[in-house]
C-alpha cells in the first residue's frame, strides 16, 4: 500500500472539516444551528474546522512523501494525528449536535414526562462521548490509523483536569465556616476509606477500588480521571466508577428532596446535605431546586458545598497513592509518595487554583469565574423603557402581593435604574456591596417564586427583574476561556477513553463496583443527614 493510501482517511477527514467549514462560514446552517441553540458557536465551528483540516491536510501531506522514522515529529504529530482528527469529529458531532439534539427531545418529552430526561440520566457531552466511543469499538472496532490518537486521550484528560483549577478559588470555601469544611473532608476521607475496605471485603481488583474510592468520595468525574493514573485503573473500571456515580445521584435526586421536606430541614440545611451526599454537579443542583425552587440560598449552598469537595482532590491524590505504594509491596519515601506518584498535573490544577484565588483570572471572590459587581455603573442600568414600565407597574399596584423586603429592592431598582447599594453610602465599600446584594438576593427571589407559580407576575416586569440581576452578574472571560478548553479536552479524552471499554472487561467486572458504590452511597448519604442536622444551622453568603 503506498503512503498516499495510507494517509487516505486523514485526507478524507480534512477535506470533510474543510467543506463543514466552509459551508459553516457562509451562513447557511445558521438556521439549524438556531433551532439547536448552537448558533452563537457558530464562527467556533468555522474557525476550528478550518484549522484542524489545514493541519490535517498539511501532515497527510507530510507523512506522503516523507520517509518513516522513529523521531519526535513522527511518534508525537505524523503517527497520532489521524486518530486525534477522528475524535474531534466525533466531539464536534457531540457537541454541536447530538447533545443539543437530546436537549430538545428532552425537553419534549418533558410535558409527558414530567422531567427533562437528560437532566435526569445526565445525557450530557461527558456521558455521550463515552457512549459513542463504547459503541464504536464494540461494532467497527478503533480504525487502524486513529489507534496512536486514541491512546492520547488519558494525556488529554489530565490537561482537563488542569484547566479546572481556575474555576475556583478560596473564597466561596471561607465563607462557609469550620464546620462545614471539617463536614466535607470526613467525609471525603470517610468515603474513601470505606470503599477502599469495601474492595478489600469483596476481593476486587486494587486498581477498581482506587478509582471508585476517590469517585464516590471527592467529585464524581474529575476525581476519576485525576485518580486513575495514579491507582493505574483500566478505562473500564474508569467506565464503572462514572456510571455508579450517575446512577446514584438518579436515585438521589429523587429521594433527597422529599426526605429533607419530611425531616423539615431549613434551606441551608438541605443545601448542605445535597452537597455532601450527592456527587454531580448538576444532580445536586436539581435535587436543590427540587427541594426549594423560590429560594436562591439552598442552590448556592449547594454548590458551594459541592465545589468545596474539589477541593480535597490533591489530599485524596497523595493519600491513594500512598496507599497503592503499600498495596502493591513498593518501598515508600518521600521521594516515591510525593514526588514519582504525585501526578504533575495535579500540581498543574494547583497552581491555576493558587493563581485563580490571587485574582489573577477574576476577582478573587469568584464562584467558577461567575462574579457579583453591585457598584454604581451607568453602564449597568435597565433601559428607559423599563424605567418607565417599572414606574407604572408600582404606581398602579401591580406588585402589591411581594414581601415589604421585596418591595423595598423593586422601589430601590427604580429609584437607582439598577441594583446596588445606597449611593450616598458608596465610600463604604463593605456595606456598600452588602446592601446590594441584599437587593440583588430579594429581586432573585421574586423571580424564582413566579417560576415556581407562586407569584404571578407580567411578562414584562418579569425580563425587566432578570435584566437587572443578569447585569450585575459577571463573567470572567479568562475563566470562560479556559473553561471551554477544559470541556473540549473532556469530550476528546472520554470519547477516546471509551474506546478502550470492549464487551468482555464489561461483563468480567460484573455487579461489584455499583454494589460497593452503592453501600458507600447510602451510609455516607445517611450518616452526612444526620451530622447535618446536628451541625449545620445557617451560613452567612454575602
Amino acid at each position: 500500500m503506498s503512503r498516499v493510501q495510507q494517509n487516505m482517511p486523514v485526507f478524507i477527514m480534512s477535506a470533510l472539516l474543510l467543506a463543514y467549514g466552509l459551508i459553516a462560514s457562509s451562513g447557511v446552517l445558521l438556521p439549524t444551528m438556531k433551532y439547536l441553540h448552537t448558533h452563537k458557536t457558530m464562527d467556533l465551528q468555522a474557525t476550528m474546522c478550518l484549522i484542524i483540516a489545514a493541519i490535517g491536510l498539511f501532515g497527510a501531506i507530510v507523512s506522503s512523501v516523507k520517509k518513516p522514522s522513529d523521531g519526535l515529529f513522527d511518534r508525537f504529530f505524523l503517527q497520532p494525528l489521524g486518530g486525534i482528527i477522528f475524535l474531534l469529529l466525533l466531539a464536534m458531532f457531540i457537541r454541536w449536535y447530538a447533545e443539543p439534539m437530546v436537549k430538545l427531545w428532552s425537553s419534549a418529552l418533558a410535558p409527558l414526562l414530567g422531567f427533562k430526561l437528560y437532566k435526569v440520566l445526565n445525557l450530557n457531552y461527558v456521558v455521550l462521548g463515552l457512549l459513542v466511543g463504547v459503541v464504536v469499538t464494540n461494532t467497527i472496532g478503533i480504525p487502524k490509523f486513529a489507534a496512536p490518537g486514541v491512546k492520547c486521550a488519558r494525556f488529554v484528560l489530565k490537561m482537563g483536569v488542569i484547566m479546572l483549577g481556575a474555576r475556583y478559588s478560596f473564597a466561596e470555601l471561607a465563607k462557609l465556616g469550620i464546620y462545614s469544611v471539617w463536614l466535607i473532608g470526613i467525609f471525603v476521607l470517610g468515603t474513601v476509606f470505606l470503599v477502599l475496605w469495601l474492595g478489600k471485603v469483596f476481593k476486587q481488583p486494587k486498581t477498581m477500588t482506587g478509582v471508585l474510592s476517590a469517585g464516590m468520595g471527592v467529585c464524581g468525574v474529575s476525581a476519576t480521571v485525576a485518580v486513575a493514573p495514579v491507582v493505574k485503573a483500566k478505562s473500564e473500571e474508569m467506565a464503572y466508577t462514572i456510571g455508579t456515580i450517575l446512577s446514584f445521584g438518579i436515585i438521589c435526586m429523587f429521594v433527597f428532596p422529599t426526605v429533607g421536606h419530611l425531616a423539615g430541614m431549613n434551606p441551608v440545611q438541605f443545601g448542605a446535605w445535597a452537597g455532601t451526599g450527592i456527587l454531580n454537579s448538576a444532580q445536586v443542583a436539581a435535587a436543590a431546586l427540587a427541594f426549594n425552587s423560590v429560594d436562591i440560598k439552598t442552590l448556592k449552598v449547594a454548590e458551594i458545598f459541592n465545589i468545596t469537595r474539589v477541593l480535597f482532590l490533591p489530599v485524596i491524590v497523595l493519600v491513594l497513592a500512598t496507599w497503592f505504594g503499600k498495596e502493591t509491596g513498593q518501598k515508600l519515601s518521600f521521594k516515591t509518595v510525593v514526588i514519582d506518584k504525585f501526578p504533575v498535573f495535579i500540581l498543574g490544577f494547583l497552581l491555576l487554583f493558587a493563581l485563580s484565588s490571587m485574582g489573577l483570572f477574576s476577582p478573587p471572590n469568584h464562584y467558577k469565574g461567575k462574579f457579583i459587581d453591585v457598584s454604581y455603573n451607568e453602564r449597568t442600568q435597565i433601559t428607559d423603557e423599563e424605567w418607565h414600565s417599572l414606574g407604572s407597574a408600582i404606581a398602579d399596584g401591580t406588585l402589591t402581593l411581594l414581601s415589604e423586603s421585596q418591595m423595598s429592592a423593586v422601589n430601590d431598582l427604580h429609584d437607582q435604574r439598577q441594583i446596588a447599594g445606597n449611593f450616598d453610602e458608596r465610600e463604604d465599600k463593605k456595606l456598600f456591596d452588602k446592601v446590594g446584594r441584599s437587593r440583588m438576593a430579594e429581586l432573585e427571589g421574586i423571580l424564582a417564586a413566579a417560576k415556581a407559580k407562586q407569584l404571578s407576575l407580567p411578562g414584562e416586569l418579569t425580563s425587566i427583574f432578570n435584566h437587572a440581576v443578569k447585569q450585575v452578574h459577571k463573567k470572567s472571560k479568562t475563566v470562560t476561556t479556559l473553561t471551554d478548553v477544559m470541556i473540549w479536552f473532556f469530550a476528546f479524552g472520554l470519547i477516546g477513553l471509551g474506546m478502550q471499554i470492549t464487551k468482555k472487561a464489561i461483563f468480567q467486572a460484573g455487579g461489584w463496583p455499583l454494589l460497593i458504590g452503592g453501600i458507600a452511597g447510602l451510609l455516607k448519604a445517611t450518616l452526612s443527614f444526620f451530622v447535618v442536622l446536628w451541625l449545620v444551622k445557617d451560613v452567612v453568603l454575602n
